[in-house]
């Protein structure tokens, strides 16, 4: 029986509680998740005191903070500490962080003096750091114990850590010497030394690492965890991929409401206030509107030509749009290219060569079409298809040379690269296009 089905027997309250708890129990813990994202509240609490303990720590970790926050009202204090005290350590403190005061207090007045002390050691890391997303749980091994010992230290502690795949290797002053995976360990024998068996070239992070940097290293390396060590190369967490994903569509998220002028928010869409949205919006739309003027002032010096040639007047919008997507696409690809990165600051000059020779590409192809339309369309007037094609090959241009070169530059004056690649784009790429039409048509019409 599948999540769907499930979901509508409970609502529909056809199912007793010990069949209820069956299928419960062979239903993957996300799945579990988000079927209580469909529940009410009183629903969600009643159907989690159902789940058999062995589950419910894995599906609290997937359940989301208004649904947690409920849960953990409804429990006891015992009930609170078993929870929490299953929970790996990352789990926790990405929980408290999403939890008001009163609740926190309650929960970690619950939890093991030893895991307290975990969790508030990394809530004191900055937001963006590698050591506030690294767990403390994880498989540490001494360079002089042999194989057997290993997996002797693997099976009585193993089964609370985040990983046991990937297992480190430390001296006594735990300093981080090498790495062994658990591949190594099964096809060596008994006796073999695990300092012998270590690959000792480890990459590693330190806590106060910028958490982007961190995912950049898992890309590049395909890891499955990563050592964190502390200023005294001491090894005190790893970092898991699982957090890395969350990181990489956090991170994905914040660049793509940059680039589309809104301020970032942590909050999902749907629980977000209306009034939010609007301070979310508001500023980037002013300073968008205020940016027009630029292009109103422009519009106006040339007022004698339009009144002149009102035709003029027509073509403005295809040209600023024009300008606008071609700006984008360049600013685009760069964006990307930098944060997967493919592309660094040493590559401005190439970049900037590739884009003049798409950019002059894409304007003699544009020009050649829109040369042919205004011709059939405007009696034949080849002094207007010229000036109207001109300043299209050239706004073209531009815009693929500003939108390739803004997010390099701003990299470097270390601006995040998603804002200058938008609002800025825009109104840079609509003032020049002006210029640069306005300017074609003085010259080819005489204005």
């Amino acid at each position: 029986m599948n999540k769907e089905e499930i979901l509508e027997l409970i609502k529909e309250g056809s199912l007793d509680i010990s069949k209820l708890k069956i299928l419960l129990s062979d239903i993957n813990t996300v799945d579990i998740a988000e079927i209580f994202e469909e529940l009410s509240r009183d629903k969600v609490i009643q159907m989690f005191r159902i789940l058999p303990k062995a589950i419910a720590s894995d599906v609290f970790t997937y359940v989301d903070p208004d649904h947690q926050q409920a849960i953990i009202e409804a429990l006891t204090d015992t009930e609170i500490g078993e929870i929490m005290n299953k929970l790996f350590v990352d789990d926790a403190v990405d929980f408290i962080e999403e939890m008001p005061a009163n609740v926190v207090r309650r929960v970690l007045k619950n939890v093991r003096p030893d895991k307290r002390k975990q969790i508030n050691q990394i809530l004191q890391y900055p937001d963006d750091s590698a050591g506030s997303i690294m767990t403390t749980e994880f498989v540490d091994l001494r360079e002089d114990a042999k194989v057997r010992e290993a997996f002797d230290t693997i099976r009585s502690t193993g089964l609370n850590k985040e990983t046991i795949y990937t297992c480190y290797v430390i001296r006594r002053d735990r300093m981080l010497v090498g790495v062994v995976t658990a591949k190594d360990l099964l096809l060596a024998r008994p006796h073999d030394r695990i300092g012998d068996l270590m690959d000792t070239n480890v990459v590693f992070a330190n806590t106060t690492d910028d958490r982007e940097a961190i995912a950049d290293q898992f890309q590049k390396y395909s890891f499955l965890a990563m050592p964190v060590v502390d200023k005294e190369q001491r090894l005190v967490g790893i970092i898991t991929v699982d957090d890395i994903v969350d990181v990489i569509v956090e991170e994905s998220t914040e660049d793509i409401e940059k680039m589309a002028a809104l301020v970032p928010s942590d909050e999902p869409y749907l629980k977000t206030s209306i009034f939010q949205h609007a301070k979310n919006r508001f500023l980037w739309m002013l300073i968008l509107m205020l940016s027009a003027t630029i292009t109103g002032t422009i519009i106006s010096s040339f007022e004698n030509g339009l009144l002149a040639l009102p035709i003029l007047m027509a073509f403005v919008p295809m040209l600023m749009n024009t300008g606008g997507i071609a700006g984008s696409q360049s600013s685009t690809l760069i964006v990307r290219g930098m944060a997967v990165g493919e592309i660094g600051l040493g590559d401005i000059l190439i970049i900037l060569w590739k884009e003049i020779r798409v950019g002059m590409l894409c304007g003699l192809g544009l020009g050649i079409v829109n040369f042919i339309r205004v011709f059939i369309m405007n009696n034949r007037d080849w002094q207007l298809c010229l000036t109207i094609t001109l300043s299209l090959f050239c706004t073209i241009l531009m815009a693929k040379t500003v939108g390739s070169v803004l997010p390099i530059l701003a990299k470097r004056l270390r601006i995040d690269p998603a804002i200058m690649s938008a609002p800025l784009l825009t109104t840079i790429v609509d003032a020049v296009s002006l210029i640069i039409y306005f300017s074609i048509a003085k010259i080819i019409l005489g204005l």
